[in-house]
């Protein structure tokens, strides 16, 4: 299994933004959704527009736990949703694949995400980054770790911080600064 990393820098994060929204409306969307809700790729593809258009909250039930999830729409992308989805019918998909009426594969979204980002010089990134980039910068701004554990549905503090790379960063910090 490859390791993915969260998108630490924000300049690498909106040259990548505005490469996929280049490509289609529909790769700029699906990044900047995934990197505003920190959902699993899983939960997002299959998403329709009446899921989320006119929405406060996102409630899906997770596909990975079965449990139920309700998530907060930042007012943002409730704006972004508005926008993406005008001339959208309710039933439509939001990744439909341009090939058949239904949504992109996982592996496409890996492809679309991960051969993008090799172009702005990113690497070790693929679909479970989108979620990791959401807590890694929730964390950043929050500092949160509870919260955090609680989106995620993570049974630790521990496990969430290993999840969004703090507890790499914090070890790699203390080697740095470490000399005898």
């Amino acid at each position: 299994m490859n390791f993915v990393e969260p998108i630490r820098d924000k300049e690498k994060l909106n040259e990548l933004k505005v490469l996929l929204k280049k490509q289609s409306a529909r790769n700029g969307f699906l990044l900047t959704f995934g990197i505003n809700t920190g959902l699993r790729i899983s939960d997002i593809l299959p998403l329709k527009v009446a899921d989320v258009r006119d929405k406060s909250h996102l409630v899906i039930t997770e596909k990975k736990t079965g449990k139920p999830k309700r998530f907060k729409i930042n007012q943002t992308l409730r704006e972004l949703i508005q926008s993406y989805t005008a001339g959208l019918d309710d039933e439509d998909f939001l990744f439909t694949s341009e090939k058949r009426p239904k949504p992109i594969t996982r592996v496409r979204a890996y492809q679309i995400l991960n051969g993008t980002a090799r172009k702005v010089g990113l690497s070790e990134i693929g679909t479970h980054t989108l979620r990791k980039t959401f807590g890694y910068h929730f964390y950043q701004r929050t500092r949160d770790i509870a919260t955090l554990q609680m989106i995620f549905n993570h049974s630790h503090p521990s496990i969430t911080l290993k999840y969004i790379g703090i507890t790499q960063d914090l070890i790699d910090q203390a080697v740095d600064d470490f000399s005898l």
